[in-house]
């Protein structure tokens, strides 16, 4: 279901560059997205407005943009965390006694 739409997208020229470059990605949230509007087949998504197709396509942007919102700022928490413990690996090594 989802590819057909993700097919329609393209025919329509609806994508970027980019977000051609990341199928799988659109087609999994076109997914949420359609199931959210509790479109369930081909055949509705065939009959949809080409208005109703961006619709759709919006959907799959915010839903795009929010999870890498969300990965970006595991990645700096994580990053955060490392650089806690080098620091803390550091003090260590300047408190050690000397022998």
């Amino acid at each position: 279901m989802s590819e057909f739409a993700y097919f329609r997208f393209m025919s329509n020229n609806m994508l970027t560059v980019e977000e051609q470059q990341h199928k799988d990605e659109i087609i999994a949230l076109t997914e949420q997205v359609l199931d959210a509007k509790g479109i369930e087949c081909d055949s509705k998504i065939s009959k949809i407005s080409e208005e109703q197709l961006r619709e759709i396509l919006e959907g799959v942007r915010r839903l795009r943009k929010r999870n890498k919102n969300r990965k970006r700022r595991i990645e700096e928490e994580e990053e955060e965390e490392d650089n806690v413990e080098d620091n803390r690996q550091k003090e260590e090594v300047d408190i050690a006694p000397m022998q």
